[in-house]
């Protein structure tokens, strides 16, 4: 058996367009607000085509099965929804919010260099709060939606 490809969706550089609302949050105080829409569709295009690939892989190894297909197009769909749209998003959002507010708040700085300081902090902030969501979204995952559909004692699926 040869070695296994690698995960279009996970394991190459497509897998950073799911950040693309992160980072059109961060830039909110600068770009007009379309800018940070279109940032979701680009993230919610990559939650839905991971979701399609996982659910075409599930058709290849469980052909006699469907019941596999839609369990992994909904674990994943609903994973990358929530870990890589919703959660950081409004994360992202709420602290950029806080800190221009903070920044108008306690300096003299003029509101240029305030929205440009608001940026840089949430683009810091993305890689911080990724392992935190995608830990707390498989717990939640685990809780609730996976015991539907997993057989106990089977890990969860890695995202």
């Amino acid at each position: 058996m040869g070695p296994e490809e690698p995960d279009l969706y996970r394991d190459t550089w497509v897998r950073y367009l799911g950040y693309a609302n992160e980072v059109g949050e961060s830039f909110r105080p600068l770009v007009p607000v379309p800018v940070v829409w279109a940032s979701y569709g680009v993230a919610t295009a990559y939650v839905t085509a991971d979701a399609i690939d996982k659910g075409r892989k599930a058709a290849a190894a469980h052909a006699q099965d469907p019941t596999h297909v839609g369990v992994a197009v909904v674990d994943t769909f609903v994973w990358q929804s929530l870990a890589s749209v919703a959660i950081p998003g409004f994360t992202i959002n709420r602290l950029c919010a806080a800190s221009l507010a903070v920044l108008g708040a306690l300096t003299r700085w003029p509101l240029p260099v305030r929205r440009w300081t608001t940026t840089a902090l949430g683009l810091a902030a993305i890689p911080l709060i990724i392992t935190p969501i995608d830990r707390t979204v498989d717990f939640l995952m685990d809780s609730s939606l996976r015991k539907l559909y997993r057989t106990p004692g089977e890990p969860p699926t890695s995202h």
